[in-house]
């Protein structure tokens, strides 16, 4: 099961979009029906390198949650692909502009 871009959400998400509540909640539990099946006893943490709360999602966000610094490893991909696509409505000149340094 491949849980970033699953087909299966990505479809459930449609019908929130459209309004449909109801299928894209049933869709959705679908998907979360597969996912308790599939890792029910197996590492489901993207993140390459494990820390103490790897593999423990409800601990782990409540952690970046609470000190608000930055955000979980297994999060950066997918927040800095919709960053960037924010950042092209500016030609990406905010992206380019920003020391990496500071």
């Amino acid at each position: 099961m491949i849980i970033d871009g699953n087909e299966i959400e990505k479809r459930a998400m449609e019908e929130f979009h459209k309004g449909n509540r109801k299928e894209g909640l049933r869709i959705q539990e679908e998907f979360a029906a597969a996912f308790r099946t599939e890792y029910a006893n197996k590492d489901h943490c993207s993140c390459k390198k494990a820390c103490r709360y790897h593999g423990n999602c409800k601990e782990c966000v409540a952690i970046h949650r609470a000190h608000q610094e930055h955000v979980p490893n297994c999060m950066r991909p997918m927040l800095n692909k919709k960053i960037r696509l924010l950042s092209e409505l500016t030609e990406h000149t905010f992206a380019e502009s920003v020391n990496v340094q500071d």
